[in-house]
């Protein structure tokens, strides 16, 4: 069977959760964090290798926390996503803080993924039926059509909202094929009392079915995404109005090689319920969530024993 990796996202300053590291923060009954749910549910659905994408000055704690531990139970390896880790001609511009985005973050892998793999939110939880879907999805033969072959597993928008704020989600149409046809990164998508609505900044709501597939970041890849992203980075610094601002994101990416016909995306369609924490205020529900997961058999009280 092919190797296959899993790339975790962790370099987020999680400014929305106000203050501390959210991706350090834990919501097990033995202490485990939303990541080594992640890992758990990837190396049963048979993934080899984990890869964790962190800011250099976030190494100390993380490793303490989390790699430590896993080093011992997976082949792990780091990656630092860094806001001077620029093109040539490019320079860190003053005054931004925030990281270049997700698409950035998976081109820091370069050197270290040569094999099939899948990207994750180190802040969210997915359910072991996606890592399951996108693992076997990795590690299939395709048919070739003169594109490369990915797949996202997809969420129903009703699953993957916070009751304490905005979030971000990318919404997806799937042609009859279960081909993605589009994605569209939406900002501040908010639960109403009738379902789903996108929160605009006059203070007026524009209702989006709750029905909507959409991405949570979970998406199986191949090596050939890199020459892509590297293609593109130098392209989306040049165009930005204000570099203080904007972010170099993967849906936006995918959508791109879509449209020109560059790649096939599948949509492995996930009914499990997300959960996170994008607000320090989604802690206790996530910790009731793991609590109900284990209660009704999905984990076991020490997850690794």
């Amino acid at each position: 069977m092919k190797k296959t990796t899993l790339a975790v996202m962790a370099a987020g300053i999680g400014s929305r959760f106000g203050g501390g590291i959210k991706q350090l923060e834990a919501v097990g009954p033995s202490g485990e964090i939303i990541i080594d749910y992640s890992i758990h549910d990837a190396m049963e659905a048979g993934f080899d290798k984990v890869v964790f994408i962190i800011r250099k000055d976030l190494e100390k704690d993380f490793r303490e926390v989390i790699g430590n531990r896993m080093e011992s139970r997976i082949e792990t390896a780091y990656a630092f996503q860094e806001l001077d880790d620029l093109p040539a001609g490019f320079q860190r511009p003053e005054g931004r803080t925030k990281p270049w985005g997700t698409g950035q973050a998976i081109l820091c892998c370069r050197e270290l993924i040569k094999e099939p793999f899948a990207v994750i939110n180190a802040d969210d939880y997915y359910g072991k039926e996606a890592f399951v879907k996108v693992h076997d999805y990795l590690t299939q033969e395709h048919a070739q059509e003169g594109r490369m072959e990915f797949c996202m597993a997809g969420f129903l928008l009703g699953n993957t909202l916070s009751e304490n704020g905005g979030v971000t989600r990318g919404i997806c149409s799937v042609d009859g094929k279960n081909h993605l046809t589009r994605v569209t990164e939406t900002k501040n998508i908010i639960k109403t009392e009738n379902g789903a609505a996108i929160q605009m900044e006059d203070g007026s709501r524009k209702p989006v079915d709750e029905h909507s597939p959409v991405s949570m970041n979970m998406w199986g890849l191949t090596p050939d995404i890199f020459p892509v992203l590297a293609e593109g980075f130098p392209d989306f610094l040049a165009g930005l109005p204000d570099r203080t601002k904007g972010e170099y994101l993967i849906p936006t990416i995918i959508d791109e090689l879509i449209r020109e016909k560059r790649a096939n995306v599948t949509v492995l369609e996930s009914g499990d319920k997300w959960f996170g924490v994008t607000y320090k205020e989604d802690k206790p529900a996530v910790i009731r969530s793991f609590r109900e997961l284990i209660e009704v058999g999905v984990y076991k009280e020490r997850l690794f024993d």
